[in-house]
């Protein structure tokens, strides 16, 4: 986390969180949702304008990426300065990004290293890696595959809906907190 993020937070220690926002899509891309696309739909409705709009301004995605991290409820944050900035994620809090020698890179760069292949049955595939658990990006799939004929990997089948809670991460934060919020 970067030390200026740190500062703010001790700083003002009680910004309220904020939700819906950000989201992360299936190919490690980061979007900014403002009401507009959020009246549209949940980040990962498929409803055209409900993503919002792409990032694109290389150094706000090197900052978010930097200080992007998990709570003890497995929510994955962006922590912007003392607010906590919820990220809704379409698949995974980490998109996998395959080389050719078959050694694996997070979205944001991280290197990992591979522990398990699960395939859905939406014909995705993910992966279980030290730091943690994600999807291989669509451009890395045929990598992958040759990873897996090769006996380099192994892989088995999994419910997509069970991942979740296997995993320890919430797909939409804006849902849970919602769902706290006593009915008025």
């Amino acid at each position: 986390m970067d030390d200026i993020v740190k500062q703010a937070m001790a700083k003002w220690p009680n910004v309220p969180h904020c939700y819906g926002w950000l989201g992360l899509d299936a190919r490690g891309n980061w979007y900014m949702r403002d009401d507009g696309a959020q009246a549209l739909g949940g980040f990962a409705s498929g409803v055209p304008g409900s993503k919002g709009s792409l990032l694109q301004h290389e150094k706000l995605i090197e900052f978010i990426q930097r200080n992007y991290t998990v709570d003890d409820e497995g929510q994955w944050y962006f922590q912007n300065g003392p607010q906590r900035v919820y990220v809704e994620l379409e698949a995974t809090p980490w998109i996998w990004r395959v080389n050719a020698d078959f050694s694996i890179a997070a979205h944001d760069g991280r290197l990992a290293q591979w522990h398990a292949c699960w395939m859905g049955e939406n014909g995705w595939l993910y992966c279980e890696t030290s730091i943690g658990f994600g999807l291989v990006h669509t451009q890395d799939v045929g990598t992958a595959a040759d990873a897996i004929e090769r006996c380099i990997w192994s892989v088995a089948e999994t419910r997509v809906a069970e991942l979740p809670a296997r995993y320890a991460f919430v797909t939409s934060p804006q849902t849970l907190e919602a769902k706290k919020k006593p009915v008025q």
